[in-house]
């Protein structure tokens, strides 16, 4: 049922250095995001990108290395529709995302907690609701368990590459058409 000791406490390690940084990156803070909303504060984006790019080296090394293993679900046009709809309705509502709404509750913000607790009764509700869905869910495209190293028959370090220089240079363009702006609160 559970994996072993070494990759549970891998996965909880990296979740807390995780939600440090994002912490740290002031990410979970509601002025963060509406600055992002608002093309005015780059933060989220640099800071997202960036761990983006980490992770999708950090993964594909610890699978290389045997620590970890990658579990691909199927491409799936329903699932990403309602999960689209969800993760955007959510974020619309509440102005925190799943992982900066932990963070935040990790501050001690009430209002996170609560939605914290909200997207545990949505996910229920969502089980509840899965088995009056699944037609709808049939009836729409699936692509089967497929990643862009299998359709092309090329290493996965190449996509892993090409992402991470794709991040790099939009990175770079972010930060010389918005700079980053000093902190004006003492």
């Amino acid at each position: 049922m559970f994996d072993e000791p070494l990759k549970l406490v891998l996965g909880l390690v990296t979740g807390i250095i995780f939600g440090v940084l994002l912490q740290k990156g002031q990410v979970a803070k509601f002025q963060k995001l509406m600055g992002q909303f608002l093309l005015k504060d780059f933060t989220v984006v640099k800071s997202m990108a960036t761990a983006i790019a980490v992770g999708t080296i950090g993964v594909h090394a610890l699978v290389a290395l045997g620590l970890a293993e990658i579990h691909i679900q199927t491409a799936s046009l329903a699932r990403v529709i309602v999960g689209g709809v969800l993760f955007g309705t959510g974020l619309a509502i509440f102005g925190l995302c799943p992982g900066t709404s932990v963070a935040a509750c990790g501050e001690g913000r009430r209002d996170a907690m609560i939605g914290v607790l909200g997207m545990f009764v949505g996910a229920g509700v969502y089980v509840a609701a899965f088995p009056a869905l699944q037609p709808m869910i049939k009836a729409m495209a699936d692509y089967g368990k497929v990643t862009l190293p299998q359709l092309t028959g090329t290493s996965p370090w190449l996509w892993v590459g090409g992402l991470v220089a794709l991040i790099i240079i939009a990175l770079a363009i972010i930060e010389r058409i918005h700079p980053k702006q000093p902190d004006t609160k003492l």
